[in-house]
């Protein structure tokens, strides 16, 4: 016995409210909440609502409700005359405690906000989908852990449970005979859904060993084929030959690549900074170190986006503030690169490496201290296309500038990532178009060699990406974009 009375003893009920006669006392914000939950489930009930003041919206509430009676003064015991159910909502203590002594001598059950102990019964949080409804209790212990359970059994449970219950509806109408028949065939029907998966386990894993052993029969007979017909040490030949037309810096560009996921993956940012700052070294123009990053960072950013577009990481409305501006700016961006940008690089470069360094430097600060809500940042479209823009016209940018000023401004790190880089897929694939019709293709070796780096670094990046604490975090993104900054400035002075 000891063990069960330190347990929940309520016992859940569905009350039909349009069978009873309801009484609510209080009509502030607390009277709302109840309100509403009461009408939301019972739209039908009848509810006569007390109080000298009453919220407007409260007011505007009921106005649908026709079974709703609004009386404007305060309580009085005849009010509890035909009640059959009580809910007290005011901050008046001894109200209700006087009301709760009434109510107990005329055996009227009684709830009454925040006081357990006065409480005959608790108003749960309530899961409704469709015709199906779990009300959640914690006993009075915590409401707000209640309201978290509804939230988490909202998104768990999907809305064809509806359908499935109207379906049980119907085999249970159609079948014939008694009632313990009809329970028998009904537990035979939904039997599958809480059977052991061991015997499907069994047939999977034997599925799977056919399955792996004709792959296995199929690749020897593919193997004997090619070994038999084709001139291996002709193509060892031809493949050396083949070789020695590469670019003489392939090696540095399968590491640009490599370096450039590898940073990419586990930060979320960094893929054009990292990889031009490497390819700069190779002596290649910067329109084709621009075109290739931004082509190879097509694939990259698209595996990005899609996958915290999955997991939730995304905000929409962040995300529709910025693709449009920052699509417009990194065509502009590539446009200027390849027309006039060696004109008037020469002064925009320095003032955007001044403006990142200041942001990398502040990252590096935030990293040792809490971070504090700041004023709300309004001006996205404007950040996005300047964005855009440079990220075209200086072969990378778009996340030391974007996410960092949005972190910096106090957005949530975790959907500031996810909604730059899907937009970046965009951004890169704007710029990767504009390349290819301004100076066309030529400078495939660069592109394919970063697709390979990053091809070799993505599972890597993946196992480390989210496992770095968020102070190491702030530091490395500061100093990426402090060595980023740097590095544009030293070359200039």
């Amino acid at each position: 016995m000891e063990q069960i009375k330190d347990k929940n003893q309520l016992y859940p009920v569905f009350l039909k409210l349009e069978q009873l006669q309801v009484l609510l006392v209080g009509a502030g914000n607390v009277g709302l909440e109840k309100l509403q939950s009461l009408l939301v489930n019972s739209p039908d009930a009848y509810i006569t609502i007390v109080a000298p003041f009453v919220k407007e919206e409260l007011r505007t509430f009921i106005s649908s409700y026709q079974n709703c009676k609004l009386v404007e003064r305060s309580f009085e015991e005849d009010d509890l005359n035909g009640k059959e159910l009580i809910v007290l909502a005011t901050d008046d203590q001894e109200l209700h405690r006087y009301i709760y002594s009434v109510a107990k001598e005329r055996k009227i059950l009684i709830n009454v906000a925040d006081t357990p102990e006065l409480c005959d019964f608790y108003l749960g949080s309530i899961v409704q989908k469709g015709n199906l409804k779990i009300a959640i209790s914690t006993n009075g212990k915590s409401p707000t852990v209640a309201k978290r359970l509804k939230e988490v059994l909202n998104d768990a449970m999907p809305a064809e449970l509806d359908d499935v219950l109207e379906n049980m509806n119907k085999v249970r109408s159609k079948l014939n005979g008694n009632f313990e028949y009809k329970v028998k065939k009904l537990n035979a029907l939904t039997k599958v859904l809480v059977a052991d998966e061991t015997a499907e386990s069994t047939e999977r894993k034997w599925k799977k060993i056919a399955t792996y052993s004709l792959l296995a029969f199929a690749l020897m007979l593919i193997g004997h084929f090619i070994f038999s017909y084709i001139p291996f040490r002709q193509m060892a030949d031809d493949t050396v030959a083949w070789y020695k037309t590469l670019d003489k810096n392939i090696h540095w560009m399968v590491l640009a690549g490599f370096l450039a996921q590898m940073v990419d993956g586990a930060l979320g940012m960094g893929y054009g900074v990292t990889s031009a700052s490497v390819l700069m070294t190779t002596g290649i123009s910067p329109a084709a170190i621009s075109g290739a990053i931004h082509t190879s960072e097509i694939f990259a950013s698209a595996s990005s986006g899609y996958s915290h577009y999955r997991f939730g990481n995304v905000n929409k409305k962040l995300f529709k503030a910025l693709v449009i501006p920052g699509v417009i700016g990194a065509a502009v961006g590539a446009v200027f690169l390849v027309t006039i940008g060696e004109e008037y690089g020469s002064w925009m470069r320095p003032a955007i490496a001044v403006y990142t360094l200041l942001l990398g430097i502040k990252f590096i600060i935030n990293a040792f201290r809490e971070m504090k809500p700041q004023k709300k940042f309004k001006r996205y479209r404007l950040l996005a296309a300047f964005g855009g823009f440079f990220d075209s016209f200086g072969g990378g940018g778009w996340g030391p500038i974007v996410t960092s000023t949005l972190i910096n401004n106090g957005r949530s790190h975790k959907y500031v990532i996810g909604s730059v880089s899907l937009t970046e897929f965009f951004i890169t694939l704007t710029s990767a178009f504009t390349f290819f019709t301004l100076i066309g293709v030529s400078h495939w070796q660069v592109i394919v060699a970063l697709m390979l780096g990053s091809f070799i670094a993505a599972p890597l990046a993946a196992r480390l990406a989210g496992k770095l604490p968020k102070k190491t975090s702030y530091l490395l993104l500061g100093i990426l974009v402090i060595i980023w900054s740097g590095k544009i400035l030293v070359k200039i002075l």
